[in-house]
């Protein structure tokens, strides 16, 4: 199948490469003894008795505007609100991770800050990179600290969002056709499933790093369930063996998600796929009439939630404004338009947005969660895992 954005693809690629150039002239090693001595900063949390968020609001007026980078285009809705609440002329500009720490690292190294804050999706970037070198830190509003666990804190978790495996009811009335993700690497699916090319996406080659480091367990009891036998291994973990095994059944790879929206669930669309998306994209079912459903007894998960950061830029010239944003998106309001297409707050007393799919109803064992604490180790072995899947890939 020849899928839309093969020129996306071609462009993403390059723009990824010469991002990594950029910023390898002042990064750390991702391996090594080097990489071993990281250091990653901590944000203290100021004492709520004496933050006055009026007096903050008061400071980012005098400063008199924002400028906010994500990932994702709903960054313009929460600006808009942002400006219409506060009077703060506040602008939100959608960028691919790998662009905005090109951007930020390059401004940081010419003393020429322009962007003030990053809600940012690429968790090991930011450990191995943008915190330890000081392009970017982290605040944590004092009001809001009691409801953000702590291991949320380092660096700020604004939101979870996730990835779900998808099917066609129209075509499946029955059902999911698979029980198993462990199906899905067989001869039955070979070419029948569609998720975003690893090498251009970096959230898909951090979920393999962390399953390899916390999910081996619940893949290894998940194939002992297809009745097929013990599972053999030709990697050194199942997760590995997963990842392997998928590369070689002829995936079929996009650049973008819409793309795997398309393929799955458009109107005329005639073949059984199985996706691998965003959840996002269910509002193509209200917008585009597309038929998709969550795969919602997958073993051993539905799919993967991941965590977007919070982070403002340490040379901000409107650093009271930064800290009004980041405030902002912590709170319902700005949560409500951030996540405007699902995702469950950082802040526990926000909690999960009412669009998230139906299907989706525990993200905590539906879910395969991504683990802060070995966000380092993902830095570290992207490289790997990034060849690992191009030499298996097929």
């Amino acid at each position: 199948m020849t899928t839309p954005g093969a020129a996306r693809a071609r462009y993403g690629l390059a723009l990824a490469a010469v991002a990594a150039l950029a910023l390898s002239g002042c990064a750390p090693s991702t391996g090594g003894a080097g990489a071993a001595k990281q250091e990653i900063p901590k944000a203290a949390v100021e004492d709520p008795a004496t933050f006055d968020l009026q007096a903050l609001i008061a400071a980012a007026k005098k400063e008199g505007s924002v400028l906010a980078y994500d990932g994702s285009g709903d960054v313009k809705d929460v600006a808009e609100a942002f400006t219409k609440k506060y009077g703060i002329k506040a602008e939100g500009m959608k960028s691919k991770a790998a662009a905005t720490a090109e951007k930020m690292t390059r401004e940081a190294q010419a003393k020429n800050v322009t962007i003030d804050v990053s809600l940012f999706e690429d968790g090991p970037m930011l450990v191995g990179q943008l915190l330890p070198q000081k392009i970017v830190k982290t605040w944590i509003p004092p009001d809001l600290a009691k409801d953000i666990d702590e291991k949320d804190r380092n660096p700020l978790m604004m939101l979870r969002k996730a990835y779900v495996f998808v099917y066609n009811p129209k075509l499946n009335p029955q059902g999911c056709p698979v029980k198993n993700m462990w199906e899905l690497t067989e001869p039955a699916w070979k070419g029948k499933v569609m998720f975003q090319d690893p090498l251009g996406k970096e959230i898909f080659t951090q979920w393999f790093t962390q399953m390899a480091d916390h999910g081996t367990a619940d893949l290894s009891a998940a194939y002992d369930k297809l009745g097929r036998g013990k599972l053999k291994l030709t990697e050194k973990d199942a997760s590995r063996e997963w990842v392997k095994r998928m590369a070689g059944n002829s995936p079929v790879l996009t650049t973008e998600d819409e793309d795997v929206s398309a393929g799955i669930a458009a109107p005329n669309q005639t073949q059984s796929r199985i996706g691998l998306m965003s959840i996002a994209k269910f509002r193509d079912v209200k917008e585009k009439g597309y038929q998709m459903k969550v795969c919602e007894n997958l073993a051993p998960w539905t799919g993967f939630s991941y965590p977007k950061y919070a982070t403002i830029t340490t040379g901000s010239t409107h650093p009271n404004a930064a800290k009004l944003f980041v405030h902002f998106v912590m709170s319902k309001e700005g949560f409500t338009l951030e996540s405007g297409s699902g995702g469950v707050s950082g802040n526990k007393s926000v909690g999960a947005s009412p669009n998230n799919p139906p299907g989706l109803d525990n993200w905590d064992t539906q879910l395969f969660g991504f683990t802060a604490g070995t966000l380092l180790d993902d830095f570290r072995n992207r490289q790997d895992i990034q060849d690992f899947w191009r030499v298996n890939h097929r």
